[in-house]
Protein backbone atom coordinates (compact mmCIF):
# COMPACT_ATOMS: atom_id res chain seq x y z
CA UNK A 1 0.00 0.00 0.00
CA UNK A 2 1.58 3.32 -1.05
CA UNK A 3 1.64 6.57 0.95
CA UNK A 4 -1.58 7.96 -0.53
CA UNK A 5 -3.52 4.75 0.12
CA UNK A 6 -2.22 4.67 3.70
CA UNK A 7 -3.24 8.28 4.25
CA UNK A 8 -6.70 7.67 2.84
CA UNK A 9 -7.22 4.54 4.90
CA UNK A 10 -6.01 6.19 8.12
CA UNK A 11 -8.22 9.22 7.56
CA UNK A 12 -11.19 7.02 6.74
CA UNK A 13 -10.80 5.20 10.04
CA UNK A 14 -10.52 8.45 12.00
CA UNK A 15 -13.63 9.87 10.38
CA UNK A 16 -15.59 6.57 10.69
CA UNK A 17 -16.59 6.78 7.05
CA UNK A 18 -19.83 5.13 6.01
CA UNK A 19 -18.78 3.71 2.68
CA UNK A 20 -17.34 0.27 2.13
CA UNK A 21 -13.53 0.20 1.84
CA UNK A 22 -13.75 -2.84 -0.44
CA UNK A 23 -15.87 -0.93 -2.98
CA UNK A 24 -13.52 2.03 -2.64
CA UNK A 25 -10.44 -0.02 -3.46
CA UNK A 26 -12.20 -1.82 -6.33
CA UNK A 27 -12.96 1.48 -8.05
CA UNK A 28 -9.41 2.72 -7.54
CA UNK A 29 -7.97 -0.39 -9.13
CA UNK A 30 -10.09 0.22 -12.24
CA UNK A 31 -8.61 3.74 -12.65
CA UNK A 32 -11.38 4.81 -15.08
CA UNK A 33 -9.84 8.25 -15.75
CA UNK A 34 -6.20 7.31 -16.09
CA UNK A 35 -5.94 8.55 -19.69
CA UNK A 36 -7.24 11.98 -18.77
CA UNK A 37 -4.73 12.22 -15.93
CA UNK A 38 -1.96 11.19 -18.30
CA UNK A 39 -3.05 13.96 -20.64
CA UNK A 40 -2.73 16.48 -17.79
CA UNK A 41 0.77 15.19 -17.15
CA UNK A 42 1.67 15.47 -20.82
CA UNK A 43 0.43 19.06 -20.93
CA UNK A 44 2.41 19.91 -17.80
CA UNK A 45 5.54 18.38 -19.26
CA UNK A 46 5.31 20.88 -22.12
CA UNK A 47 4.46 23.92 -20.01
CA UNK A 48 4.23 23.54 -16.24
CA UNK A 49 1.92 26.18 -14.74
CA UNK A 50 3.53 28.35 -12.06
CA UNK A 51 2.66 27.62 -8.46
CA UNK A 52 0.03 29.72 -6.73
CA UNK A 53 -2.60 29.72 -9.44
CA UNK A 54 -6.28 28.75 -9.15
CA UNK A 55 -7.26 25.11 -9.67
CA UNK A 56 -10.73 23.97 -10.68
CA UNK A 57 -10.93 20.25 -9.83
CA UNK A 58 -13.72 17.71 -9.95
CA UNK A 59 -16.19 16.21 -12.37
CA UNK A 60 -17.63 16.93 -15.80
CA UNK A 61 -19.24 20.29 -15.02
CA UNK A 62 -15.64 21.51 -14.83
CA UNK A 63 -14.34 19.16 -17.52
CA UNK A 64 -16.76 20.61 -20.08
CA UNK A 65 -16.00 24.21 -19.13
CA UNK A 66 -13.41 24.37 -21.89
CA UNK A 67 -13.56 28.15 -22.24
CA UNK A 68 -13.44 28.87 -18.52
CA UNK A 69 -10.68 31.44 -19.02
CA UNK A 70 -13.05 33.52 -21.14
CA UNK A 71 -15.46 33.79 -18.20
CA UNK A 72 -12.78 34.94 -15.76
CA UNK A 73 -10.27 37.16 -17.60
CA UNK A 74 -7.29 38.07 -15.47
CA UNK A 75 -7.56 35.02 -13.23
CA UNK A 76 -4.94 32.25 -13.77
CA UNK A 77 -7.16 29.18 -13.76
CA UNK A 78 -5.94 25.62 -14.24
CA UNK A 79 -8.90 23.42 -15.16
CA UNK A 80 -8.38 19.90 -13.87
CA UNK A 81 -11.90 18.54 -14.05
CA UNK A 82 -11.91 15.02 -15.46
CA UNK A 83 -14.66 12.84 -16.88
CA UNK A 84 -17.54 11.89 -14.62
CA UNK A 85 -15.34 11.82 -11.55
CA UNK A 86 -16.68 10.95 -8.13
CA UNK A 87 -15.11 12.08 -4.87
CA UNK A 88 -13.44 8.67 -4.71
CA UNK A 89 -11.71 9.40 -8.02
CA UNK A 90 -10.69 12.89 -6.96
CA UNK A 91 -9.23 11.53 -3.73
CA UNK A 92 -7.25 8.97 -5.71
CA UNK A 93 -5.89 11.56 -8.15
CA UNK A 94 -5.59 14.41 -5.68
CA UNK A 95 -1.83 14.72 -6.19
CA UNK A 96 -2.10 14.86 -9.98
CA UNK A 97 -5.19 17.08 -10.13
CA UNK A 98 -4.55 19.49 -7.27
CA UNK A 99 -1.51 19.10 -5.00
CA UNK A 100 1.22 19.28 -7.65
CA UNK A 101 0.12 22.80 -8.62
CA UNK A 102 0.36 24.19 -5.06
CA UNK A 103 -2.57 26.49 -5.83
CA UNK A 104 -3.59 29.63 -3.96
CA UNK A 105 -7.24 28.59 -4.37
CA UNK A 106 -8.97 25.29 -5.10
CA UNK A 107 -12.54 25.19 -6.41
CA UNK A 108 -14.07 21.72 -6.06
CA UNK A 109 -17.11 20.51 -7.91
CA UNK A 110 -17.64 16.85 -7.11
CA UNK A 111 -20.09 14.52 -5.35
CA UNK A 112 -22.97 14.53 -7.79
CA UNK A 113 -21.75 11.40 -9.54
CA UNK A 114 -21.25 9.58 -6.24
CA UNK A 115 -24.99 9.46 -5.65
CA UNK A 116 -25.97 9.12 -9.30
CA UNK A 117 -23.80 6.06 -9.98
CA UNK A 118 -24.36 4.05 -6.80
CA UNK A 119 -27.86 3.70 -5.35
CA UNK A 120 -26.50 2.89 -1.92
CA UNK A 121 -24.48 6.10 -1.62
CA UNK A 122 -26.26 8.49 0.72
CA UNK A 123 -25.74 12.22 1.33
CA UNK A 124 -23.93 11.24 4.54
CA UNK A 125 -21.53 9.11 2.51
CA UNK A 126 -20.81 12.05 0.22
CA UNK A 127 -20.05 14.17 3.28
CA UNK A 128 -17.67 11.53 4.62
CA UNK A 129 -15.87 11.31 1.29
CA UNK A 130 -15.57 15.08 1.14
CA UNK A 131 -14.12 15.10 4.66
CA UNK A 132 -11.40 12.72 3.46
CA UNK A 133 -10.58 14.95 0.50
CA UNK A 134 -10.56 18.04 2.71
CA UNK A 135 -8.26 16.39 5.24
CA UNK A 136 -5.79 15.42 2.53
CA UNK A 137 -5.81 18.97 1.17
CA UNK A 138 -5.19 20.36 4.66
CA UNK A 139 -2.25 18.02 5.13
CA UNK A 140 -0.67 18.56 1.71
CA UNK A 141 -1.30 22.21 0.90
CA UNK A 142 -0.12 25.36 2.72
CA UNK A 143 -2.50 26.60 5.41
CA UNK A 144 -2.97 29.79 3.39
CA UNK A 145 -4.64 27.89 0.53
CA UNK A 146 -8.30 28.81 0.12
CA UNK A 147 -10.67 25.91 -0.62
CA UNK A 148 -14.08 26.50 -2.13
CA UNK A 149 -16.67 23.75 -2.42
CA UNK A 150 -19.20 24.37 -5.18
CA UNK A 151 -22.64 23.06 -4.24
CA UNK A 152 -24.09 20.12 -6.13
CA UNK A 153 -26.19 21.49 -8.96
CA UNK A 154 -29.74 20.53 -9.93
CA UNK A 155 -30.47 19.23 -13.42
CA UNK A 156 -33.37 17.97 -15.48
CA UNK A 157 -31.78 14.55 -15.97
CA UNK A 158 -31.18 14.04 -12.25
CA UNK A 159 -34.18 15.83 -10.84
CA UNK A 160 -35.22 12.54 -9.20
CA UNK A 161 -32.12 12.94 -7.02
CA UNK A 162 -32.89 16.52 -6.05
CA UNK A 163 -33.74 15.76 -2.43
CA UNK A 164 -30.47 13.84 -2.03
CA UNK A 165 -28.47 16.66 -3.57
CA UNK A 166 -30.12 19.19 -1.26
CA UNK A 167 -29.34 17.04 1.77
CA UNK A 168 -25.72 16.55 0.71
CA UNK A 169 -25.33 20.28 0.16
CA UNK A 170 -26.83 20.97 3.60
CA UNK A 171 -24.48 18.52 5.32
CA UNK A 172 -21.38 19.78 3.56
CA UNK A 173 -22.29 23.42 4.17
CA UNK A 174 -22.73 22.71 7.87
CA UNK A 175 -19.35 20.94 8.02
CA UNK A 176 -17.63 23.78 6.19
CA UNK A 177 -19.09 26.18 8.74
CA UNK A 178 -16.92 24.50 11.39
CA UNK A 179 -13.69 24.77 9.39
CA UNK A 180 -11.16 27.48 8.53
CA UNK A 181 -9.99 28.62 5.08
CA UNK A 182 -12.81 26.84 3.29
CA UNK A 183 -16.02 28.28 1.86
CA UNK A 184 -19.29 26.95 0.53
CA UNK A 185 -20.31 28.39 -2.84
CA UNK A 186 -24.01 28.04 -3.62
CA UNK A 187 -24.87 27.62 -7.29
CA UNK A 188 -27.81 25.30 -6.72
CA UNK A 189 -30.42 27.86 -5.69
CA UNK A 190 -29.55 30.13 -8.63
CA UNK A 191 -30.34 27.33 -11.09
CA UNK A 192 -33.98 27.12 -9.92
CA UNK A 193 -36.95 29.21 -10.97
CA UNK A 194 -39.39 31.05 -8.69
CA UNK A 195 -41.23 27.77 -8.08
CA UNK A 196 -38.04 26.00 -6.97
CA UNK A 197 -38.00 23.95 -10.17
CA UNK A 198 -34.81 23.53 -12.18
CA UNK A 199 -34.43 25.92 -15.09
CA UNK A 200 -35.00 24.11 -18.38
CA UNK A 201 -32.97 26.21 -20.80
CA UNK A 202 -29.53 26.08 -19.18
CA UNK A 203 -28.59 22.56 -20.28
CA UNK A 204 -27.38 20.90 -23.45
CA UNK A 205 -29.36 18.06 -25.06
CA UNK A 206 -28.50 15.51 -22.37
CA UNK A 207 -30.31 17.68 -19.78
CA UNK A 208 -27.40 17.10 -17.40
CA UNK A 209 -24.51 19.26 -18.52
CA UNK A 210 -24.78 23.01 -18.83
CA UNK A 211 -24.78 25.26 -21.87
CA UNK A 212 -23.43 28.81 -21.90
CA UNK A 213 -26.51 30.10 -20.02
CA UNK A 214 -25.76 27.72 -17.19
CA UNK A 215 -22.12 28.71 -17.04
CA UNK A 216 -23.08 32.39 -16.99
CA UNK A 217 -24.99 31.64 -13.78
CA UNK A 218 -21.88 30.00 -12.36
CA UNK A 219 -19.70 32.87 -13.50
CA UNK A 220 -21.78 35.38 -11.56
CA UNK A 221 -21.60 33.29 -8.38
CA UNK A 222 -17.90 32.45 -8.70
CA UNK A 223 -16.57 35.99 -9.16
CA UNK A 224 -16.92 37.13 -5.50
CA UNK A 225 -14.88 34.10 -4.39
CA UNK A 226 -12.00 34.46 -6.83
CA UNK A 227 -8.83 36.27 -5.85
CA UNK A 228 -5.91 37.16 -8.06
CA UNK A 229 -2.75 35.52 -6.66
CA UNK A 230 -0.11 37.90 -5.33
Amino acid sequence: MNYLHKAIFKTACILCCAFCIGQFNSRLQAQPFKQEILQFQKSDSIVMPPKGQIVFAGSSSFTRWKDVAMYFPGYPIINRGFGGASLVDLIYYVDEAIIKYQPSQVFIYCGENDMADVDTVSPATVLDRFKILHTILLNKLPRSTKIIFVSLKPSVARWHLESKFLEANKLIQAYIGTQKNIQYLDVHSFMLDENKMVLQDIFIADKLHMNSKGYLIWQKQFVPYLTIPK
